[in-house]
């Protein structure tokens, strides 16, 4: 049926113009919500919708419909709006190409879950953490798989099928004097997640936060767990966004073939990883998926490009135009950006140091500046190598650009958080605030 609606929208809109694309979208999943002790509600959830772009003498225009029997009428909205707009010879539709075929990205298992298993993963979850003797407080699994298609008047069919599976758990526990929170997730492509281990991992963060000593205001080299270095890397990855590079927004424009972080680290977005999160056969405009060097033993070497900040450029596109749904447009955004570093840093060799869990409010972060102030959640002071206590209430600060020309990884294992891959992180110097 989706080929169906794709080939028969792209014929009606080469009625009204020779440009034109189409993107069919099909969703379905199953959200179940935790509060406190007890499953709250569970829902079965289906989307279906066509976006359409066309390009008319120069011009884009965009519309889309979740109604198949309006399609034409869907299509002459695309029309209007571009009659609407304004010339720009960047405009440009994917051409026809060999797609290909990407791993471990679909497990038909999820497809066929029913409503009163994915309850059962979060009783499952709930139990643990009462056999943890921890609160529950919020907590959720959501599961689903996707399947969308893109046709357009260049002759390139794409069609890509996924699915994923992610469950994560906030817990507290009363100390006598004060509750420590902890919360925990996990995603994968694949029906592999153990709510058990995230329920347990949750109840452990949270029980070793009790009793948490105030920390005195200084420089201290830090560990960024997974989510933590996730949260503040978001920030540091905004820079390499080739829209935000034109706009003037980036502080890597200028800087191709410069070392602009330590020489120990290279970053990748790759778009076919076996099993990544956001690996597909194409992005969102039909492009195909592919390996892109962003950073190369510190050296700066590319950007992240779609088709339209490519053709600004004078570029190739890197297969970074992606869509979070039939209702937008595309634009420049990560698949998987991973993060790899030579130089291996444990713990171990940490003498007066400080890990942090997770951060809060790294949304704050200054995209162009790169600087940043988070609350540290979960923190611990490392003495000797060692965990020697939970730290109370302490801040970070510093330049996101900065900390990872001093950085290098805590730990050989990576972790896929959204679109991120990387281990944990040590960046030798950050101010933490107590």
């Amino acid at each position: 049926m989706i080929h169906d609606v794709a080939n028969q929208t792209l014929d009606l809109a080469l009625k009204y113009t020779d440009q034109a694309e189409i993107y069919v979208e099909k969703e379905e999943g199953v959200n179940v919500d935790i509060k406190k002790d007890k499953v709250d509600f569970a829902k079965e959830a289906f989307t279906f919708g066509v976006g359409i772009r066309v390009i008319l003498d120069g011009k884009m225009g965009f519309s889309y419909s979740t109604n198949l029997d309006k399609l034409d009428e869907t299509v002459q909205s695309a029309i209007f709006n571009a009659k609407s707009n304004e010339i720009d010879e960047n405009f440009a539709f994917a051409p026809k190409s060999e797609y290909p075929d990407v791993k471990g990205i679909f497990d038909p298992k999820i497809e066929y879950l029913e409503l009163e298993e994915i309850i059962n993963f979060g009783k499952i979850m709930l139990s643990s953490v009462q056999e943890e003797k921890c609160e529950p407080t919020s907590g959720g699994f959501q599961t689903g798989y996707s399947k969308f298609i893109i046709a357009n008047s260049e002759g390139a069919v794409a069609q890509d099928v996924s699915s994923i599976f992610s469950g994560y758990i906030s817990v507290n526990v009363d100390d006598g004097e004060n509750v420590s929170t902890a919360s925990e997730s996990d995603s994968s492509r694949h029906l592999d997640i153990d709510p058990e281990e995230i329920a347990k991992n949750a109840c452990r963060i949270a029980k070793d936060s009790r009793g948490g000593i105030p920390i005195k205001t200084a420089d201290f080299p830090v560990i960024l767990d997974h989510h933590a270095a996730s949260g503040l890397i978001a920030t540091f990855s905004s820079a390499l966004n080739a829209d935000n590079v034109q706009r003037g927004r980036s502080v890597f424009a200028n800087k191709l073939g410069k070392e602009v972080v330590s020489n120990s680290l290279s970053i990748y977005d790759d778009g076919t990883l076996k099993g990544g999160l956001q690996s597909a056969t194409c992005d969102g405009e039909g492009v195909l998926s592919q390996k892109t060097p962003l950073i190369e033993k510190g050296l700066l070497k590319n950007f992240l490009y779609d088709i339209y900040a490519a053709k600004k450029g004078g570029v190739k596109p890197t297969g970074n135009g992606m869509r979070s749904s039939y209702g937008d447009v595309p634009s420049v955004g990560l698949s998987n950006f991973i993060l790899e570093f030579d130089d291996i840093r444990e713990i171990s060799e940490v003498n007066n140091g400080v890990l942090v869990t997770d951060v809060l409010g790294a949304h704050t972060a200054n995209p162009i500046s790169g600087d940043f102030s988070v609350e540290a959640m979960n923190a611990f002071k490392i003495e000797n190598g060692d965990l020697k206590h939970p730290l109370k209430k302490a801040m970070l600060s510093g330049n996101i650009f900065q900390a990872m020309g001093v950085s290098s990884a805590a730990a050989a294992e990576k972790r896929k958080i959204g679109p991120f891959v990387l281990p944990q992180i040590l960046v030798e110097n950050l101010r933490v605030v107590g």
